[in-house]
């Protein structure tokens, strides 16, 4: 049996003396932290009996080398060592989820602090050979429900017996019903008088209760586990009482039972509850249970069930053992050591790491902590001190981070935590405070748009981290966060900027590199707000709840209104060169985009420092609408030139222009692109900027009906087709009016009159933009009636010889439905290749004037002196089919009545 002087004591819960004089006055009890009955004061758990001082090595101009082995040496060694002496003391029974073959564990440390072979065996032998730690097993007894009542008022005041009876401490005796081992039953009082009173533990009473809570921990001592067994016996403190105390307290049939019952037994006798019997072997190294009350006696057989815990812990180890430091300070060194070999063995390439150790480190570190009696607050924060730490080094997932810190402040008791563990809490906190925000300041660099969710995850963390009550009372500064965040930020935007500006520098000082320089930075800028405005945005919005793309945009503001302040003069007093000019232009387009912008910032009322960004451009307006005229000018040149006037597409009912029509169109398209892209600020300059713009377009409009013209002519001169590319021609007129018909809606003219309405009169706008677009579309209308009468006039001779040949009165006459059939499949045809080759309105104008004169020429044959019945009759029915025709207005082809004439 252990020497009773190393007994453990009941670690937490009220401390209540018992009137027994069989209670042992020199056991050792822990009540709320104090010692009392202890003959000397007890070391700390987890601890050497006597630290070692730590020397201090500079290692600065040593040989890598030789500081790698040093390391070893001085750090990773004893570590090693503590991890070797754990494994060979481990108590308990392996959990499922942990390992329980101790040759695993020795190859996986092994691997984990890099030990050779031969070293391995070294430190295993000399590990082997120090003394073994003191066993102890840790219980907590926490209460119990549903007890016995024995006493008279129906309650009972239960107080609980612990101790670990080894088999040669076992009393049994034999049974009347059979005989062997099998057959035997434990006496009465299974501890009580059992062993001696030195090795029993004792609970406080709790009075009048059948569902006491105890709340107490012991600490049990124990050389070998093999057989040994954990009892806890409840009993009944049976207080001396008068009989009219008793006769007072009773108040049922079941009271007075008890009385007499009492009477038989002995003054001060206490009664039996109940008790749990557990074999060493059989628990885990912790374990937290509800246990059944097992009674002696059938009698009664339900006794109700009381809550333990159980620990295995070592109370004593080698003093030539460790680190010379706490448990809890050589737990962080293992974690911290197990986490950077298993990141190492993470796979390259995939997620960070989870957090997730191995089996085999969890199970180390379950096994040190736990037989070291590490609190789990003092676990959470060494893997705060040490995941915390690794973060700034090694790719981790910030959700380690969160788990730890909320379990910090789950468990927060400032009374609880050591004065070290403090400031080590404190330092950790604002160390990693700072650091986080100097990833804000440089997110853009650390976190790309595909790893926000990072980002968000370090940012809960933070945001946490200061809510934590822990924060607040170790740092007694105020922090706002958001504050921090914001002034992150700005400091990482401004450093930002700087950067690229110094990446884009020209290596030629002159004008236009300065200005290509900056036109290049202004992009980046561009592409850094929609980047904001489309991942980080939400990101800070939903974790800090600051709005980063008003801060990252009130920022480059500034910065870029300098910028150009620096390198675009106000004005010059010479023109600017056409190629300055293009190199603006796009400077000019980024920089209005980053102004475009600001609609996306919360304040929309703040005065900005771009707002009149555009009066740096105002010189190089002109050069590039000329060029936008230019441009369009030669392309309208080269379309004519190419033109080979045939319609778009062959036989279409709807489009009948040709390729230069088109050519045309986009042309104007792209002048209207122009404008869009401009967005000139200035209400009165972006007035000016239409009337310009318009006539271009009108210019250009003009200079092509010439053109088209003279290319019809040369057309005509090679082949002869003039009719065909007449028409051609007609319909080209034709669309060009309807695409300037669109202009005043697609430049939105509606909307330049609003936002000019304060500085142009509603005259001065109509006189000079309706004006221009309407004396255009006159000389449309001019040239489209000169073309059709042009192939009217190519008509006309024909018409009038078909009609000469129908009043021609020498020969047999035919009857008058014969005569006409000629001049109808004449008109026929022409007008049905007219209706071909023309767009229906073109078409239509060109009836109305041939009908018009063949009616003429009908009239003046019909005054020639012709003594002829019938020569009249072939008139008159002439003039009625082409008088019916005339008013229908339709296409020949849509004739019945012409087919059927033809053929009659």
């Amino acid at each position: 049996m252990m020497d009773p002087s190393h007994n453990g004591a009941m670690l937490e819960g009220e401390s209540q003396p018992h009137r027994d004089s069989e209670m042992n006055p020199t056991a050792s009890r822990i009540a709320h932290g104090q010692v009392s009955g202890s003959p000397a004061p007890m070391r700390k758990l987890g601890t050497t009996r006597k630290p070692r001082d730590r020397k201090v090595f500079n290692l600065k101009d040593e040989d890598p080398e030789d500081t790698k082995r040093r390391v070893k040496e001085l750090e990773l060694k004893p570590l090693y060592k503590e991890m070797l002496y754990t494994i060979l003391h481990r108590l308990g029974k392996p959990s499922p989820e942990h390992i329980s073959d101790n040759r695993e564990l020795f190859q996986y440390v092994q691997k984990a602090f890099s030990m050779s072979q031969a070293e391995h065996e070294e430190l295993l032998l000399k590990v082997q050979g120090l003394e073994p730690p003191t066993s102890c097993l840790m219980v907590t007894v926490k209460e119990a429900k549903g007890i016995l009542g024995k006493d008279v008022s129906g309650f009972s005041d239960p107080y609980c017996m612990l101790a670990i009876v080894h088999p040669s401490d076992s009393p049994f005796e034999k049974s009347s019903k059979g005989h062997g081992p099998l057959f035997r039953k434990p006496k009465k009082a299974v501890v009580k008088n059992t062993i001696s009173e030195d090795f029993i533990q004792r609970s406080s009473v709790k009075k009048q209760t059948l569902n006491p809570i105890w709340d107490e921990t012991f600490v049990l001592e124990f050389e070998d586990n093999v057989g040994a067994e954990f009892h806890m016996d409840m009993w009944d403190m049976d207080e001396i009482e008068t009989l009219g105390q008793k006769l007072g307290e009773i108040t049922d049939l079941h009271s007075l039972k008890r009385i007499f019952k009492d009477a038989k037994k002995g003054q001060g006798q206490d009664d039996f509850l109940g008790n749990v019997v557990i074999k060493l072997e059989d628990l885990h190294c912790t374990e937290d249970e509800w246990y059944i009350l097992e009674p002696r006696t059938e009698t009664y057989p339900d006794r109700g069930k009381c809550h333990l815990q159980f620990k295995f812990i070592h109370k004593e180890r080698d003093i030539s053992l460790g680190t010379g430091q706490p448990a809890y300070t050589t737990y962080c060194g293992l974690l911290k050591q197990f986490v950077q070999y298993d990141i190492s063995q993470h796979q390259e390439g995939s997620s960070a790491w989870k957090g997730e150790l191995c089996a085999p480190a969890q199970t180390l570190l379950h096994l040190h902590a736990t037989l070291n009696n590490l609190q789990p607050f003092l676990q959470d924060l060494g893997k705060w001190l040490a995941f915390s730490k690794l973060y700034q080094s090694l790719e981790l997932d910030s959700n380690i981070l969160l788990h730890q810190v909320t379990s910090i402040e789950y468990q927060w008791a400032m009374e609880k935590l050591p004065y070290q563990q403090k400031h080590e809490l404190a330092d950790s906190l604002q160390a990693f405070l700072l650091y986080g925000l100097s990833l804000v300041r440089r997110f853009r660099d650390v976190f790309p748009p595909k790893s926000a969710q990072r980002l968000q995850s370090l940012l809960r963390v933070l945001v946490q981290m200061c809510k934590m009550k822990a924060f607040r009372e170790l740092n007694p500064q105020t922090i706002d966060f958001q504050h921090k965040v914001t002034e992150a930020l700005q400091e990482g935007t401004k450093e930002w900027f700087k950067m690229k500006k110094e990446l884009h520098q020209p290596m030629v000082k002159s004008m236009e590199e300065t200005v290509r320089a900056l036109a290049c930075l202004v992009r980046e800028v561009k592409d850094d707000l929609n980047v904001n405005k489309e991942v980080w945005t939400k990101v800070f919005s939903s974790t800090v709840r600051v709005d980063v793309f008003t801060v990252n945009y009130l920022e480059f503001d500034a910065l870029l209104a300098v910028e150009v302040q620096e390198t675009l003069p106000s004005s010059t007093e010479t023109q600017l060169s056409q190629e300055v000019a293009d190199i603006l232009y796009p400077l000019y387009l980024s920089l209005l985009d980053v102004h475009k912008a600001k609609s996306f910032i919360q304040n929309k009322d703040k005065v900005l420092a771009l707002t009149v960004f555009h009066v740096r451009f105002r010189d190089a307006l002109p050069c590039w609408l000329q060029k936008a005229y230019s441009t369009a000018l030669v392309r309208i040149q080269r379309a004519v030139q190419v033109d080979q006037l045939k319609p778009l597409i062959e036989n279409s009912p709807l489009i009948k222009h040709s390729s230069s029509a088109v050519d045309l169109a986009t042309c104007f398209a792209q002048i209207r692109g122009t404008w869009n892209q401009l967005s000139w600020p200035d209400p009165e300059d972006a007035f000016m900027v239409m009337v310009k713009l318009t006539e271009d377009m009108c210019k250009i409009t003009l200079i092509y009906c010439k053109m088209i013209n003279q290319r019809a002519e040369e057309l005509k001169s090679d082949n002869g087709d003039a009719a065909n590319k007449l028409c051609v021609v007609v319909n080209n007129i034709e669309h060009l009016r309807s695409v300037l018909q669109k202009v005043p809606d697609q430049l939105d003219w509606a909307g330049l009159r609003q936002r000019t309405g304060h500085v142009i009169e509603e005259g001065q706008f109509r006189n000079t933009l309706y004006a221009q677009l309407q004396h255009a579309q006159g000389v449309l209308d001019r040239q489209i009636c000169d073309a059709v009468l042009t192939l009217g006039h190519k008509l006309h001779a024909d018409i009038e010889n078909q009609i000469l040949i129908l009043a021609d009165s020498h020969g047999p006459l035919p009857k008058p439905e014969d005569a006409v059939v000629s001049l109808m499949r004449f008109l026929e045809q022409e007008l049905h290749y007219m209706n071909e080759n023309l767009v229906q309105e073109n078409f239509n104008s060109l009836l109305a004037p041939l009908w018009t004169h063949a009616i003429k020429i009908l009239h003046r044959v019909s005054q020639q002196q012709v003594f002829s019945l019938e020569f009249y009759q072939r008139l008159q029915y002439a003039l009625q089919v082409m008088s019916t025709r005339s008013q229908s207005q339709e296409p020949p082809q849509t004739y019945p009545g012409l087919h059927g004439f033809t053929h009659h």
